[in-house]
């Protein structure tokens, strides 16, 4: 039978830990089923608490012994933890415990991959290697030994002394147990050495396991680029006399920002040109600067409680996509940004999975590590900066890094310096953090005697748990362009604090266009009523680039929805407007490959589900085959001459301009397939000499039905290398025909190169059905049944990938009476499992209440 249902944790009950925890000495004795873990730590009552009691947590520990100031307890313990009789005052608490990293199949704690040792504590980890206070407000300095035999022994801070089969690290800066690292193997080190802007030389590795080292190169470049923008643009300096960098092969998440010793996925840190694409290339960077900026946005200012996950996600995500605009084009990362943002994020506030940036209750943490936490999280931050401007930001950011360094802090502390530094009311822009769902913006204008007038309302749907909203602070982005495509107004930020306000302007020669929300310059929804005319017209004149590329996705959107609700042909219109984007030189390559792409068939199906029709995900996938199908044909004479002028010649490099060069040569190429059966794309694979190149082309021949010659040749050439066999088993899935879809993933799920156990391998296969639109809804319901299928196998195993995967089935209600069934019966079905986890439990419960 499953366990009684777990209880509910309110942000409204947080009352701070009993005691202060003054310092952390731990012993780890490493073996692979009997690792011996001794703690002594020193605890002092806490004046701000409101008891005594001495409670701390612990799961699935073997505890051998316990004392208190040096004698014998027998304390109480319970699945959950340890709780024992304390002396008042301050006294020092010791025990050994055994655990078993090699059985330790979640992933979470201690445990083992591919022969290493190696840690992941966020969010409760901790409490599964020993008895502790493992909560992100307890915030301690750390002693660690680490015995073992193993060349390579890490874990956080400086290194204190080290021996035959042991080290011992120091770390002064006080963390919480969630922040607590350890890595033991038999590992290369890549090094660097990095001044700091005061003149400190810091000791930089890159650790791997043999036969990686050629991919380090490029990862340890991102570092150094990450740590000198951080002295630039923030003025925070590294701490620690050395950084490491761990690559992991069974992990979670993409990577974890333990001080000192970053833990990353193995994929988000190894590259080289002939393994890994431009797209990888760009996610490593941003990766290593995201966990390398939480040196001091989460970990030397650190969250109080788990509700304020977004205080560090939040503003971290920003500042990494602040520092990859900077590295490369500011235009295309917003575009990027924003096309993730409305396929994941607003997908999940337009569901049952719907919470806010800051949640007000959760029963597992894990399941809140969301797009809204991150992604809407950084885009609350933007807002801000925005509102108050460059010059206060960097003041506010000043005040809070000097005053919280140290600190487990709020959302009210984050808030309360902008306050300070501005003398601005911030309680209404709060509502970013307490409320869920996405606000519609709609807009109503009139023009008369030279005078404009625009009238914004906000309204936001109800979600889960609240039913009424109140008005948010929407910062809107404006400029206005006359009939010529002259701006007689440049960007201004109307600040909305309404639920309705009227902005105008007089002084106008004639009725002007209005371009809104530059930038996006709030996650919004905007309802305006508009037609295809002025689409094209803000497409061929909006200087905002973002604006201009959004111009193009509302025609393509308008045309595609034209196409599937009434049988239209393709728009002459947004033909010759995609036309005039792929021969027009001034663009750079990278925006013209972006303004290409079409809406994902994910976001058109929420656009129908909006408007209330019940969306087909076969005629959807139809017609976008069809718009593109016409793309190539109406620009089939320009498509040779772009493809061959975007050929980059000399030796690979993953910058900017090569890779944006390359993405449209892809593009251009995806499309002129359609006309030549394939046979560009077969020659591209035959002479690439970089992974971007021959994927690329390995997926266009597979989308054509093509390439069956090309599939083999790739994994034999490529079977040796774990992260290139991901790319190998995801791609024959997404490109798949939606009616091959789940017969392709389920005969790779049964080829010996699968391992369901490896979260990537997982993801790869899986992850790429269910993103897999038509494929995973197909009517036959193979989808649903396969993912369910593996799910219930593997949520015994790793409960915290389970329950990711689980999100495929949140927009059950968008589509038909007949796939409903379908998918709440796979719901029941994983649901009624006996011992299903907590992770697991909750979403899907969530899910099937909506």
């Amino acid at each position: 039978m499953r366990d009684a249902a777990p209880q509910t944790i309110f942000l409204k009950d947080y009352t701070p830990f009993d005691y202060i925890v003054q310092d952390v000495h731990l012993t780890f004795k490493l073996a692979p089923r009997a690792t011996r873990v001794i703690s002594r730590i020193r605890f002092a009552p806490n004046p701000d608490a409101s008891d005594t009691t001495f409670f701390l947590h612990g799961e699935q520990l073997d505890l051998k012994w316990a004392k208190i100031n040096g004698a014998d307890i027998a304390p109480s313990i319970t699945p959950e933890g340890l709780t024992a009789e304390v002396p008042e005052g301050a006294f020092t608490f010791e025990c050994e415990v055994e655990i078993s990293p090699e059985t330790n199949t979640a992933l979470e704690g201690l445990y083992m991959s591919g022969g290493m040792y190696c840690t992941q504590c966020e969010a409760e980890g901790f409490r599964k290697i020993t008895y502790y206070p493992d909560r992100p407000d307890v915030m301690s300095t750390f002693t660690v030994r680490v015995e073992g035999p193993h060349p390579v022994l890490l874990s956080n801070g400086n290194p204190a002394t080290s021996g035959e089969h042991f080290a011992e690290w120091h770390d002064p800066w006080p963390k919480p147990a969630y922040l607590f690292a350890l890595v033991a193997g038999d590992l290369i080190a890549h090094p660097d050495r990095f001044t700091t802007m005061s003149g400190k030389d810091v000791e930089l590795n890159i650790y791997v396991r043999k036969g990686d080292e050629n991919k380090c190169a490029f990862g340890m470049e991102a570092l150094k680029k990450s740590m000198t923008w951080d002295e630039k643009v923030y003025g925070r300096e590294y701490d620690l006399d050395i950084f490491n960098i761990v690559a992991v092969d069974d992990f979670n998440m993409g990577a974890m920002e333990n001080k000192g010793l970053n833990v990353f996925n193995s994929s988000c840190v190894l590259a080289s040109p002939e393994t890994s694409t431009d797209a990888n290339f760009e996610r490593i960077e941003a990766i290593i600067a995201h966990e390398y900026f939480h040196n001091w946005t989460g970990n030397r200012i650190t969250c109080r409680d788990w509700f304020q996950l977004c205080l560090k996600e939040g503003l971290t995500v920003y500042r990494d996509s602040q520092f990859t605009s900077d590295m490369r084009s500011a235009s295309v990362k917003r575009i990027s940004d924003v096309i993730d943002l409305r396929g994941r994020q607003f997908a999940e506030d337009g569901g049952p999975l719907a919470h806010p940036v800051r949640p007000d209750r959760f029963v597992e943490i894990n399941n809140f590590y969301t797009a809204t936490v991150y992604e809407k999280g950084a885009e609350v931050i933007g807002m801000l900066k925005t509102l108050v401007g460059d010059a206060d930001y960097a003041k506010a950011l000043d005040l809070y890094f000097e005053r919280h360094d140290g600190d487990a802090a709020t959302i009210e502390d984050w808030l309360q310096v902008f306050e300070e530094v501005t003398g601005r009311n911030l309680k209404r822009f709060k509502r970013w953090y307490t409320s869920a769902g996405t606000p519609q913006l709609s807009v109503k204008e009139s023009f008369k005697n030279g005078r404009y007038k625009l009238t914004f309302r906000q309204e936001t749907p109800p979600t889960p748990g609240q039913p009424q909203k109140k008005p948010r602070v929407i910062p809107i982005a404006l400029g206005l362009l006359d009939e010529s495509g002259a701006e007689v107004l440049p960007t201004q930020i109307l600040e909305m604090d309404k639920r309705q306000k009227s902005f105008k302007w007089k002084g106008l020669a004639s009725k002007p266009v209005p371009s809104i929300l530059r930038g996006f310059s709030a996650p919004v929804i905007l309802k305006r009523d508009t037609d295809d005319v002025e689409r094209a017209f803000l497409l061929a004149h909006d200087t905002d680039p973002f604006n201009r590329w959004e111009a193009g996705r509302e025609l393509a959107k308008s045309t595609l929805l034209n196409m599937i609700e009434n049988g239209a042909p393709p728009n002459a219109g947004y033909l010759d407007g995609m036309l005039a984007v792929l021969r027009d030189d001034t663009l750079d390559p990278a925006t013209r490959a972006l303004m290409l792409g079409l809406p994902s068939q994910s976001e058109l199906t929420q656009t129908l589900s909006d408007k209330g029709v019940v969306p087909d995900p076969q005629a959807i996938y139809e017609a976008v085959q069809t718009l593109k199908l016409a793309m190539a044909q109406h620009m089939q004479d320009t498509l040779p001459r772009v493809y061959a002028q975007c050929q980059v010649e000399g030796p690979y490099s993953p910058d900017a301009e090569p890779a944006g060069k390359r993405e449209l040569a892809i593009a251009a190429l995806g499309l002129g397939s359609r006309l030549d059966g394939g046979k560009a794309a077969k020659e591209q694979f035959a002479r690439a000499d970089n992974m971007t190149l021959q994927i690329s082309a390995l997926a266009i021949l597979l989308r054509q039905k093509v390439g069956d010659a090309e599939l083999s040749g790739f994994y034999e050439q490529w079977k040796h290398d774990r992260l290139v066999m991901d790319k190998w088993f995801g791609l024959q899935v997404s490109a798949a025909a939606p009616e091959d879809a789940a017969e392709i993933a389920d005969k790779l799920t049964q080829h010996p190169d699968f391992d369901h156990k490896n979260p990537n391998r997982f993801r790869a296969t899986l992850g790429a059905l269910a993103a897999h639109h038509a494929g995973f809804h197909h009517i036959s319901g193979r989808g649903y049944t396969l993912l369910a299928d593996w799910l219930i196998t593997l949520d015994p195993i790793n409960p915290q990938t389970t329950a990711r995967m689980c999100a495929a089935f949140q927009t059950w209600k968008r589509y038909d009476l007949k796939r409903q069934e379908m998918i709440l019966a796979e719901v029941d079905r994983i649901l009624a499992q006996p011992n299903l986890s907590r992770d697991t439990s909750e979403m899907l419960t969530r899910i099937r209440s909506a």
